[in-house]
């Protein structure tokens, strides 16, 4: 799809590489990486392709680049079947950077399905190597909080349905913490498109945070995406690992790159992960 293939395009362009069968369509992939040269990258879905895929794909290598590297990302912002750029920066950012690393993400644009048209920077140095993480005490949770958002032709009172939705939900479960979800309209200079959504994270004692989200459509009632949220965090929190099932995945790669050995203390392991152990498994034997 797509954004399979710019974030194929991107990683190319970083290593000087070889791509060969990338288009559209292709099943089948040769490509052969040169040295990893870092630089200014624009990588383009030209769809609501998810921007915070394309980071995903060229992380790994912008983190070991012979310069700092700056990537200009373009599609969709908050999209479905891909973590929304507000988890990336709100939950998979702090957690990654335990590896010992930085990295800094601008949105400068937002943009929803069906055309995209979002834009993010994301700024990096590279590394000389990473550390290996501890992540097996989960701790207890000390806050919740989040923020609901539309974004072109809908009403503020949309966030603030899905809001006090998701407060209402969490209640059930979680009585005595103050839940901080705050409405708000995207600027208008600062989101192509008209969207709709919804994070909560929850902080816990030792640092660990742990999300649940969910996007509006149209003809999708407000509570039902804030009670989405809502639940998919309750489940994240109810078994008891120190990541939540968006996040398992996500580090697999970078356990693989750092230097000695890492432990995170999961809930079910999903197909994501099985699917990134597997490939790491095949690359670094």
């Amino acid at each position: 799809r797509p954004q399979h293939l710019s974030g194929l395009e991107i990683i190319r362009d970083l290593c000087e590489g070889k791509l060969e069968g990338g288009e559209i369509g292709s099943t089948e992939i040769t490509f052969t990486p040169g040295k990893i040269k870092g630089g200014t990258h624009i990588a383009d879905t030209k769809t609501a392709g998810s921007v915070c895929l394309l980071m995903q794909v060229a992380m790994p290598c912008v983190l070991f680049a012979a310069s700092p590297s700056e990537l200009h990302l373009k599609g969709g912002t908050n999209a479905e079947m891909a973590p929304q750029i507000d988890y990336t920066v709100m939950v998979f950012k702090p957690m990654v950077e335990k590896f010992n690393f930085t990295f800094n993400c601008d949105i400068k644009k937002r943009g929803y399905y069906p055309q995209g048209g979002g834009e993010v920077v994301i700024q990096m140095s590279p590394v000389k190597e990473l550390s290996p993480i501890n992540l097996t005490e989960r701790g207890t949770v000390t806050k919740i909080y989040g923020r609901a958002f539309v974004a072109g032709a809908l009403p503020i009172k949309l966030a603030k349905d899905m809001a006090a939705a998701a407060v209402r939900c969490i209640r059930r479960e979680i009585r005595d913490l103050y839940i901080n979800i705050q409405p708000l309209r995207e600027p208008d200079d600062q989101a192509f498109g008209t969207g709709s959504g919804i994070i909560v994270v929850a902080e816990t004692s030792t640092g660990c945070l742990l999300a649940g989200s969910s996007l509006g459509k149209r003809g999708k009632n407000s509570d039902k995406v804030g009670i989405e949220a809502a639940e998919m965090l309750l489940r994240n929190l109810k078994h008891g690992g120190t990541v939540d099932d968006s996040l398992q995945d996500q580090l697999i790669i970078f356990m693989a790159l750092a230097k000695g050995v890492s432990r995170v203390k999961s809930g079910p392991i999903t197909l994501h992960t099985q699917t990134a152990i597997h490939f790491t498994e095949q690359l670094t034997k």
